[in-house]
């Protein structure tokens, strides 16, 4: 299939030209992405009004629906880490210097002297930064609960507690509570799973979640609905909710109408509720200052084009008038 799809868009039928890759198949079901050398070819292939696939090997031809593919906007996250908690084990300048080299995609502010570093970087890679934290954090209590090289005779209530989780205010501390999950998402993707699937992927676990967004950043706290509740709801509960998380965060894709004045914001927003049921799946979430569109990527794309045609036409009737 990848040779058959490198084939149509490098026939100048087909409005393409030469094709730098093709990556199929990928993470979405039916999706292919081709890149091209040359961006004008990109949008040749755009203009076409209709592509057909058509091979022998195929036994007929199929249609493609073709769209410009985005980066995911949920790109930066920035966070705070305090790192005092390692400071008896490690020296904390290796420590960043390791952090580093684990994750090369990330980067680091200069250390403070109070152990507290700036992140910043990809919600995938924050995540994956808190998970090896998390090892770490763990290996330091089992250090200690065997009674290897013991941090400090006084208690650390830090080391022995488990789990890490983005607090309001964006630094990395302890989950103090044994009877409560914490998931942290990006909060793009989090107001789309409440917007379609929230309810749905915890509805059958007996469990109450309240949510505090602060930026890109949202933490849901997970809790049993009694007392004396299965413990391991909770924990199903945040498996099937981070699943989904990581799910989305590879189809999802955001575009933004950004407005100058609130009559131009206005007419974008109408034409946003004009065309919303030709797409179920798109998710718009209006601000004060901008607009913001949330789906897949082809689902995007398609949205945000017929939104823009609807904006045009309205302000070209105004212009004859």
């Amino acid at each position: 299939m990848a040779d058959i799809l490198m084939i149509h868009f490098q026939k100048s039928k087909n409005r393409g030209g030469d094709v730098q890759d093709v990556v199929y198949p990928t993470t979405v079901k039916g999706v292919a992405y081709i890149i091209f050398e040359d961006l004008e070819v990109t949008k040749n292939v755009l203009q076409k009004d209709e592509h057909r696939l058509e091979d022998k090997r195929l036994g007929r031809y199929y249609p493609l629906k073709i769209s410009l593919y985005g980066e995911h906007i949920f790109t930066c996250v920035s966070s705070v880490l305090n790192l005092s908690i390692f400071g008896e084990k490690y020296v904390l300048e290796d420590l960043v210097q390791e952090l580093w080299k684990t994750i090369p995609a990330l980067n680091f502010s200069p250390l403070q002297s109070n152990g507290q570093i700036s992140v910043q970087g990809s919600f995938s890679a924050i995540k994956s930064l808190k998970d090896y934290l998390l090892s770490k954090a763990n290996s330091l209590s089992g250090n200690s609960k065997r009674g290897e090289k013991k941090l400090d005779q006084r208690p650390n209530s830090r080391t022995q507690k488990q789990g890490l989780f983005v607090e309001p205010n964006n630094k990395f501390v302890d989950n103090v509570s044994g009877e409560e999950q914490v998931v942290v998402l990006d909060t793009d993707i989090y107001y789309y799973m409440k917007h379609f699937f929230y309810k749905e992927s915890l509805g059958k676990y007996k469990v109450v979640s309240r949510e505090v967004t602060d930026g890109e950043i949202t933490t849901i706290y997970l809790e049993n609905t009694r007392a004396s509740s299965d413990s391991r709801e909770l924990e199903r509960a945040k498996e099937e909710i981070e699943e989904l998380s990581a799910k989305l965060h590879c189809s999802l894709r955001k575009e933004r109408f950004n407005s100058n004045t609130r009559s131009e914001r206005q007419k974008y927003k109408q034409a946003c509720e004009s065309i919303k049921s030709q797409f179920p799946k798109i998710l718009v979430i209006p601000y004060d200052t901008h607009i913001d569109v949330i789906g897949s990527s082809s689902e995007t794309y398609e949205f945000t084009q017929e939104v823009c045609r609807t904006v045009k036409r309205h302000f070209q009737k105004r212009f004859r008038r």
